[in-house]
């Protein structure tokens, strides 16, 4: 690896984070433009639940519980705030391809020259995840979670759900399955870096289903045993997915690529020897 001295690194690292950050506001200002329409969108799980069918077209949007229903405002500031959140996460999800370069850009001097390669499927793979996870939150996740917490046991309750608490309550969900879906991605990653193999995570499966409610626990905007359940079992499914894709890209190399991956190593040791 690159034994640069530690100031190089964090130089390295400062750059990269405003390079994120950057893009970030420019895309900001752009979201916070569309504010208003972005709300729109995501007041539909509110309004609407999602209905599967066997027949076209096999999703829909129907109206749900609440379909008619104005969120309260009870803050002078907060529909101003409000809009704020909606567009910086926005901007934050268009700019996650960017955003997942920059990390790539930073551990990549720490890899072999042959690992590098890796840069491009890497931004995608972690890109379109983050995408999945979000889309997959307010297309499935969210209406189906609104349409049980406003039908559960609500007849002698009167709803007012205020326009901060809705929004944060939805764009924490969004966020947080959007991280969850790297987890394939991680767990590639831990395998071919050594630290874990397919076999230790298969072995140890129990383990991760345990985590995995823990941090659904701690992820999910609400304590309802409901919603953790409702993040708890993508996670599951999705450290299948990383143990799977593990056992592909891992599998036992040729004796040549052994050789050329020893020599590699070998070079790049004594380059680090002279300098």
């Amino acid at each position: 690896m690159n034994k640069a001295p530690l100031t190089e690194h964090l130089v390295e690292a400062r750059n990269r984070i405003v390079i994120s950050l950057i893009v970030i506001l420019a895309a900001f200002s752009g979201c916070f433009y569309f504010s208003e329409d972005i709300f729109l969108l995501l007041n539909l799980p509110l309004h609407y639940t999602s209905k599967f069918s066997l027949e076209a077209p096999y999703f829909s949007f129907v109206p749900g519980a609440l379909f008619d229903y104005k969120l309260a405002v009870l803050r002078p500031a907060e529909a101003l705030w409000t809009h704020m959140k909606i567009a910086f996460l926005s901007a934050f999800i268009i700019s996650s391809p960017i955003i997942f370069y920059e990390i790539w850009k930073f551990i990549a001097p720490g890899l072999m020259p042959k690992e590098r390669k890796y840069a491009l499927p890497f931004v995608l793979t972690t890109s379109s995840l983050f995408m999945i996870g979000s889309s997959f939150c307010f297309l499935i996740v969210l209406p189906f979670a609104m349409n049980f917490l406003l039908t559960y046991k609500m007849e002698n309750l009167q709803t007012n759900w205020t326009l901060g608490y809705y929004i944060d309550f939805c764009l924490k969900f969004i966020l947080a399955f959007g991280v969850v879906f790297e987890l394939p991605v991680v767990t590639v990653f831990l395998t071919k870096l050594g630290i874990v193999t397919p076999d230790f995570l298969a072995k140890h499966r129990k383990y991760a289903v345990l985590i995995a409610f823990v941090l659904a626990a701690l992820l999910t905007p609400t304590p309802d045993a409901f919603n953790q359940t409702l993040m708890a079992v993508p996670i599951i499914i999705l450290y299948e997915v990383g143990i799977l894709a593990s056992r592909i890209l891992n599998k036992k190399k040729k004796p040549k690529e052994e050789k050329e991956e020893k020599e590699e190593k070998e070079e790049k040791e004594e380059k680090e020897e002279k300098e």
